[in-house]
This record gives structure tokens, C-alpha cells and sequence, in this order.
């Protein structure tokens, strides 16, 4: 069963940085989709927590250069 957790992030200025974002999360193991939005300042991210978890999704996004509120 997977679990889907929705962030506040801060530092997205355009699409690049949500490539970015989406890139690092979708090679974390355990993710199952991602979606950011720079407008938003948001990313959704649906996991499975039996391989990840909202500790090292946070910390990926944290380690790609952004802030996670």
C-alpha cells in the first residue's frame, strides 16, 4: 500500500527545478511518482513506505539545493 505526502518547497524558480526535483526523487527507491510545481511551490510524492520514507524524501529534495517548509 503506498502513501502520498504533499510539501511545501521553497527555492523552485522554473521547470528546471522541477526536472530536478522530480529526477532525484524518482531515483530514490521506493517513490512511485512525484509532481512539482514551482507556481505552487509544492511537491507531491506517492511512496511506498515499506522501502522509503518521508525522512529520506525530504532529505533528497534538501540535498538537490531546495528547502522543504
Amino acid at each position: 500500500m503506498s502513501e502520498t505526502a504533499s510539501l511545501a518547497v521553497t527555492g523552485m524558480k522554473c521547470g528546471g527545478c522541477e526536472n530536478n526535483i522530480v529526477g532525484k526523487l524518482s531515483a530514490v527507491p521506493g517513490v512511485i511518482a512525484v509532481k512539482a510545481s514551482h507556481t505552487e511551490k509544492r511537491v507531491d510524492v506517492e511512496y511506498d513506505p515499506t522501502q522509503t520514507d518521508l525522512d529520506e524524501i525530504e532529505d533528497t529534495i534538501v540535498e538537490a539545493g531546495f528547502k522543504v517548509e
